[in-house]
C-alpha cells in the first residue's frame, strides 16, 4: 500500500528514499539509507529487517542484486514483499512479489529504482520515473518531484495519509557529525506529499547557503527594515546595540547559519522571509 523511489547521486555522494502511503507514519517503516553503502525501501507487508540487513551487506561491497537475493532467500513470505535498493556504485534493483496486491510493480534505471503496490493504476510508476529523470537539482529535490508526480498520477488507490524523505551523505548532518542530511516525515495529513515539499523548502531556508552575490548588506533599506523588526519585536531597546539585538533575534529565529554575527549581512531568502513574517 505504498509507492517509493530509492536513488543516489554519486557525484554528490548522496543516497535516499522518498515514500508515500495510505498508512500512518510510513517513514518509520520503509526508508533505510547509509552513506557510502546505499539505500533500501522495504514495503508491502514490509520486512523491516531488510533495511539494516540490506545496508550491512551493501556496506561490505555486495551489489544491490546480490543483496536482494540474499534478503529474499530465507524469507518464507518473499512473494508478499516489495523492495527497492540502490548500492554504493549506483546499481539498482526493484522486486515485486507475486502476492503483492495490484496494481503492483516497479522500474529501475541507472542510480534509481521505483516501486509501488495497491496503486491507482499502472501510470503511477512511469510518471515518477519521467519526473525524476527530467528534474534538475539535488537529490532531495528530484526525489520529492518524483513522489509528487506519482501522487498526482493517482498514488495509493486507497488515498493519502503519510509521506517521508530520507537522504544521507558523508558528514551531511547538522554540524557535520553524522550522515543524516535530510530526514522529514509527515505522519498523518490530508495532503502529505505536498506538505513534505513545504518542509523541504523550510530546510533550504534554515540550512541552505546563499552565494556571496546574494547576500544583502545590512545598510540602507535593508538596515531600516531589520531595525524596524528588531524594535517591533522588542529586541532593540535602550542601551542595546544593533549587533546584540540582531544576534539575539537571529538566534531565536534559528538563522545563525545564514547571517553575519557582526551584523554586516544576511542571506536574501532569509530577509525576504523575515520581512514577510514580521513586517519591517
Amino acid at each position: 500500500m505504498t509507492f517509493s523511489i530509492v536513488a543516489c547521486d554519486l557525484k554528490e555522494k548522496t543516497w535516499g528514499i522518498a515514500v508515500a502511503s495510505k498508512f500512518p507514519a510510513v517513514g518509520a517503516v520503509v526508508p533505510w539509507a547509509q552513506a557510502d553503502a546505499g539505500a533500501v525501501a522495504t514495503q508491502s507487508f514490509a520486512n523491516t529487517s531488510f533495511g539494516p540487513r540490506g545496508l550491512e551487506l551493501m556496506a561490505q561491497g555486495i551489489s544491490a542484486d546480490e543483496t536482494l537475493a540474499k534478503l529474499l532467500m530465507d524469507d518464507p513470505d518473499r512473494e508478499l514483499r516489495q523492495v527497492g535498493l540502490v548500492d554504493a556504485r549506483g546499481k539498482a534493483v526493484t522486486y515485486t512479489g507475486s502476492g503483492c496486491f495490484p496494481w503492483a510493480g516497479g522500474v529501475k534505471g541507472k542510480g534509481y529504482a521505483i516501486q509501488g503496490n495497491i496503486l491507482a493504476s499502472a501510470r503511477v510508476v512511469p510518471a515518477m520515473e519521467k519526473k525524476f529523470l527530467a528534474t534538475k537539482g539535488d537529490l532531495p529535490t528530484r526525489l520529492h518531484a518524483a513522489l509528487l508526480a506519482g501522487d498526482r498520477a493517482g498514488g495509493d488507490k486507497r488515498g493519502r495519509q503519510s509521506a517521508a524523505i530520507y537522504v544521507v551523505k558523508p558528514n551531511g548532518g547538522y554540524g557535520g557529525f553524522v550522515d543524516r542530511w535530510i530526514d522529514y516525515r509527515v505522519d498523518d495529513h490530508v495532503d502529505p506529499v505536498l506538505r513534505l515539499g513545504e518542509l523541504l523548502k523550510l530546510h533550504d531556508l534554515y540550512f541552505g547557503k546563499s552565494p556571496e552575490s546574494e547576500r544583502l548588506a545590512l545598510k540602507g533599506k535593508t538596515l531600516e527594515q531589520m531595525t524596524s523588526i528588531l524594535k517591533s519585536e522588542l529586541y532593540l531597546k535602550k542601551n542595546t546595540t544593533f549587533v546584540n539585538a540582531f544576534n539575539a533575534f537571529i538566534g531565536n529565529e534559528n538563522f545563525e547559519e545564514r547571517a553575519d554575527p557582526n551584523g554586516a549581512w544576511i542571506d536574501k531568502p532569509v530577509m525576504k522571509y523575515l520581512t514577510k513574517k514580521f513586517g519591517g
